[in-house]
């Protein structure tokens, strides 16, 4: 389930990441071999005991594997994500229905991971995460807050607000979301949204691209006049009076 790696990776900065894996054998070697690489990980088997963990260990990112003991992956997924919008989460899976993979990226998980995998290919998803959380918090840091119709976006912050409450957004919500507003009224083409928040256009990611715009256009249902258009075979176009 898992491949060693065949040359030491080095990793700048001490990166805090939790583990959650509940197979011994995989997660001590992963937990070990993360650890040699220059991470600080935590690594913890029973997904009910997770959200404890965060009283006293903050990660910069997590690695959860889907099937876990007391608690699903998804599940477990979407409390975090209630919690801590803004940590990425990268799924590991032994599934190949793309049908599950959708499934986990609808719950909250801004990446994935099929087993086995090596760890090259893990650090290597673990650090283009963080790279796209940094560069996303440069970029908001100096933004104001956007208004959105009856809406206001919080870039800073992860939200949107408005006066039936607050809506925490994931890191991938806010890149989409970001995007079209940087667009808004004018035409964006779904490639350009794919190369920038995912790096690639193949037609996984296409998929998932159609999740996260499904989520966005419920996040504003209550102002009609707030709209994500579908332009069949181009793009979208992001209307706001």
């Amino acid at each position: 389930m898992f491949l060693y790696a065949e040359n030491p990776i080095i990793v700048m900065q001490r990166t805090k990441i939790l583990y959650i894996e509940d197979e011994p054998s995989l997660g001590k070697i992963v937990h070990v071999t993360l650890e040699k690489q220059g991470y600080e990980v935590l690594w913890e088997i029973d997904g009910a005991k997770v959200i404890s963990q965060f009283e006293n260990f903050t990660p910069d990112i997590i690695v959860l594997d889907i099937m876990l003991p007391n608690i699903d992956g998804y599940s477990l997924c979407r409390t975090i994500r209630g919690l801590f919008p803004e940590i990425p989460v990268i799924f590991l899976t032994a599934k190949t229905e793309t049908a599950d993979l959708v499934k986990g990226f609808d719950c909250g998980g801004t990446d994935y991971i099929r087993k086995p995998f090596s760890i090259e290919e893990l650090i290597a998803r673990i650090e283009n995460q963080l790279k796209l959380g940094k560069h996303d918090l440069t970029l908001s840091a100096g933004e104001a807050a956007v208004n959105i119709g009856q809406y206001i976006f919080e870039q800073a912050r992860y939200e949107i607000r408005s006066e039936a409450g607050t809506i925490k957004l994931s890191n991938r919500e806010f890149q989409v979301l970001r995007m079209l507003n940087a667009n808004r009224n004018g035409v964006i083409s779904r490639k350009d949204l794919l190369m920038t928040v995912w790096g690639d256009d193949s037609y996984f990611n296409s998929r998932i691209l159609d999740v996260y715009i499904r989520k966005l256009r419920n996040h504003f249902l209550a102002d009609p006049s707030v709209e994500i258009i579908t332009l069949k075979g181009s793009g979208y176009i992001f209307r706001v009076p």
